[in-house]
């Protein structure tokens, strides 16, 4: 994998560039649509490609290794050939996931043991798992097995879990670098940064991955329930010391204002499930501003969806199609809305990208973040 930073705004610490990998390449900054089971839920592959134009979308380890298993997916060839996508792929390491079944897993300095959220039987993920396991899935960007912390959380805890994270990286570089990918084209781990909402200790993680020296880093443990004011003082932090000629990844993260603040922070890739999840629930994202298409006010506006996002989904239904679906409860409806919101927050780093290259992207942020963020 190679990254090249193509332009740098002056007023800001937003950056454009390229990520290339065996399977395409990546503008940046980018979005990248979450498909947790193999899918991007309730759109289909031709949809991500042609309709939203997703350059790089996201598997889920934990889920993957649960369900449909490492067995079929190796037949296949990879999630590529599984799930019939052609383009780059990032999978997590399944440590988010672990740390949200709580009472339900078990930490230790050898891994994690956790009970299946299927049908409760009993595994166990360690840093040398994880990897084999990613490697198996083929994805062309892997993640370090971490864990993730809660918010609040207390210091001693926090620096405990950061240490913790930092040895299983060693453990997780060591067993990508003495084993080969299995379907021929390279594959490339991220280390990701920790440290809760402790500023020394995130400089201390920070340091410690940007000494690894990998190929990009990740920053995780945030946007899991912390003010947002607070999210971007540790990103800000952590961006200032993470090497500028790699990629920075924001995991999880997150609203079209957040992601349009942090890319003016420094990062360059983002993923979250929110345009989907929000999306089923009748939540839009708009070039002119948040709708709950579910209000009654939408009931008879036969207008596009979005004129000027553009697209066939955008401009071809009306407002009150949309909420008739959507109220019925029709899987039309979550179709939709989901594609609508994907090739949303897909026109927005496109658009932000556009702006640091012309070299305006600071004012038009800051004017973005105001109509991002109303409710229509």
């Amino acid at each position: 994998m190679n990254f090249k930073v193509s332009k740098k705004d002056i007023h800001s610490k937003a950056r454009s560039g390229l990520i290339s990998t065996d399977h395409g390449d990546i503008p940046t900054p980018i979005f990248m649509p979450v498909g947790t089971a193999g899918s991007v839920k309730a759109v289909h592959q031709r949809e991500l490609k042609e309709d939203i134009d997703a350059k790089i979308i996201l598997g889920n380890t934990y889920h993957l290794y649960l369900r449909p298993g490492l067995e079929l997916i190796e037949k296949a060839g990879g999630l590529h050939g599984f799930n019939g996508w052609d383009r780059p792929l990032l999978t997590d390491s399944g440590g988010y996931q672990v740390y949200s079944l709580g009472a339900n897993r078990k930490i230790n300095e050898e891994g994690v043991i956790f009970k299946s959220h299927i049908d409760g039987s009993k595994h166990t993920f360690t840093p040398e798992s994880v990897m084999d396991i990613e490697r198996t899935i083929g994805a062309d960007i892997i993640m370090a097995f971490d864990e993730c912390t809660p918010y609040p959380c207390e210091y001693e805890y926090a620096k405990k879990s950061m240490a913790l994270t930092h040895r299983w990286l060693k453990r997780c570089i060591e067993r990508v670098d003495s084993s080969e990918p299995k379907y021929g084209y390279t594959q490339t781990l991220f280390p990701i940064v920790q440290g809760s909402v402790y500023k020394d200790l995130r400089q201390q993680s920070a340091e410690f991955i940007a000494n690894q020296n990998q190929h990009g880093n990740a920053i995780g443990g945030l946007s899991v329930g912390e003010p947002h004011e607070v999210m971007y003082e540790m990103t800000d932090l952590v961006c200032g010391i993470l090497p500028a000629d790699k990629p920075r990844y924001l995991m999880g993260v997150g609203t079209p204002e957040n992601i349009l603040e942090c890319i003016a922070l420094g990062i360059d890739m983002f993923d979250c499930v929110m345009p989907t999840r929000n999306a089923r629930n009748g939540m839009l994202f708009t070039t002119q501003g948040i709708i709950n298409i579910r209000n009654e006010k939408w009931k008879n506006d036969l207008s596009a969806i979005d004129l000027e996002l553009g697209g066939y989904v955008s401009t071809f239904y009306s407002k009150a199609y949309l909420r008739h679906l959507i109220i019925s409860k029709e899987i039309l409806g979550a179709q939709i809305a989901s594609i609508h919101n994907l090739a949303f927050y897909l026109w927005l780093v496109k658009q932000a990208r556009q702006k640091i290259e012309e070299g305006i992207f600071a004012e038009w942020k800051n004017k973005m973040v105001k109509i991002v963020s109303t409710r229509l």
